[in-house]
């Protein structure tokens, strides 16, 4: 089981600097990734001053601020950039990391924030997230101008990002709660497919799915989700550190002792999922990423 960590850092208000001693602190311990949402705005009801933070231009000063650990988003809305710009964004961060990066895509969900600073929230975007991957893959891979015309998307012989020729292209994690077409999209095109938050059951479903359809054109997709983590040594260090989240743990969060969590994670493994993504909510508790690399690594 591979584990990452994933922090919001517009949800908590957090700086760069804590941004980048979260994933550094992260990258000593020994997990797998640091990853981050793609958000613009709050979507809890925690108080407090907020701002808003850009994932890809945080994660290109952690491209440099890191030495060994994979970078990305989970996940980066259609709606925020146009395809090709995010193709030359993510090229530029993979090349600034040594290729330490993945792109997670999906939808996009949170009309609010595209409200608030003036985005288009289409009703219908499976089919803009489809044309997406189609451009991103496309840029990626081409050695000349590329072209391509959709429904949504039209690009005029645009010369592809620069990307090293002996380096594969940042693989590509389809992650959503859609129940059919979401995996459809992953087995077709994903390296990963994260069912962000769902129950083990709910998950299992959707990995088997993936997995099926991935296999009818020979590939194989990784299998991953997404839990709140909140662990402590004693019951008083558990309840201390669900206080300071600033939202309820949800039923299925990784949540107890170091045990408890590890015996949590491995209800997903069971459910087929080879990979998980710890949501750390206070990235001012670094005692936290030690304690998981500690005593619940091991166990995975």
């Amino acid at each position: 089981m591979q584990v990452r960590i994933h922090v919001e850092p517009t949800e908590v208000g957090a700086s760069y600097a804590e941004l980048s001693r979260a994933a550094r602190a992260a990258e000593e311990c020994g997990f797998d990734g640091f990853f981050r949402s793609d958000h613009y705005l709050r979507f809890g009801d925690r108080t407090g001053p907020a701002a808003p933070s850009d994932a890809w231009t945080t994660l290109a000063g952690l491209a440099r601020d890191t030495r060994s650990i994979t970078l990305g988003t989970l996940v980066s809305p259609v709606t925020f950039r146009s395809p090709a710009q995010l193709a030359i964004q993510v090229a530029d961060v993979a090349e600034m990391s040594g290729g330490r990066v993945e792109l997670g895509l999906g939808t996009g969900w949170h009309g609010a924030e595209h409200t608030a600073y003036g985005i288009a929230f289409p009703p219908r975007r499976y089919a803009r997230l489809a044309e997406q991957i189609e451009v991103l893959t496309g840029l990626w891979a081409a050695t000349g101008p590329f072209t391509f015309h959709g429904e949504h998307y039209c690009l005029d012989a645009a010369p592809p990002p620069r990307r090293d020729p002996g380096r594969p292209a940042p693989p590509l994690i389809i992650g959503g709660m859609g129940a059919r077409r979401t995996p459809e999209l992953a087995a077709r095109h994903a390296a990963e497919y994260n069912a962000l938050a769902a129950p083990p059951a709910v998950a299992a479903a959707r990995y088997e799915l993936v997995g099926k359809l991935a296999a009818q054109s020979g590939r194989q997709v990784v299998c991953s989700t997404l839990q709140t983590v909140c662990c402590g040594r004693t019951d008083a260090e558990v309840a201390r550190r669900a206080a300071a989240l600033g939202e309820p743990l949800g039923p299925d969060a990784f949540a107890g002792t170091p045990d408890a969590v590890a015996e949590r994670i491995h209800r997903y493994a069971e459910a087929g999922a080879t990979r998980v993504y710890l949501r750390v909510l206070d990235l001012g508790d670094l005692d936290h990423l030690e304690l998981l690399a500690a005593a619940v690594l091991p166990q995975l």
